[in-house]
């Protein structure tokens, strides 16, 4: 069943003559992860919404916040006051926070779809895979 659905997410990525970056590992991604996991269709039906909302939700967070926050730091913290560094480091706190809340609220949903097992494994995975992608870039870059 695996190998079916990675097979047909391949097909469906070459489909698209030049689909954005994002989509694309998007794609690679969801077949790594299923195949990962082992997912069964009926477990696979259950965790993708769960897990494309919480994706999204970190998503709009990067962009929507931390950016800001990264940036402000990356342009200059010497030239900050005491009180635009705190406030800075409030806002940075407030994202982590959030980033950990949405963490939590996945491993709630995912426990009534998958086994404590898969959802730590579910880590493990995505980590692999975002070093795999990394590698993958760095040995594109270097050629």
């Amino acid at each position: 069943m695996k190998k079916i659905v990675l097979i047909l997410l391949l097909i469906t990525c070459g489909m698209y003559a030049q689909p954005n970056r994002s989509e694309k590992i998007k794609a690679i991604k969801t077949a790594y992860i299923t195949e990962q996991l082992d997912l069964s269709s009926s477990e696979a039906e259950k965790f993708w919404p769960i897990y494309n909302e919480y994706e999204a939700k970190m998503l709009a967070l990067r962009k929507n916040g931390r950016q800001e926050v990264y940036k402000k730091i990356r342009d200059g913290i010497d030239s900050m006051s005491d009180v635009e560094a705190n406030q800075l480091l409030d806002k940075f706190l407030g994202f982590k926070a959030k980033e950990l809340s949405n963490n939590q609220d996945l491993v709630s949903d995912l426990r009534k779809v998958l086994s404590p097992k898969k959802i730590l494994k579910l880590k493990k995975v995505e980590e692999d895979f975002k070093k795999k992608l990394l590698e993958r870039f760095k040995r594109r870059k270097n050629r």
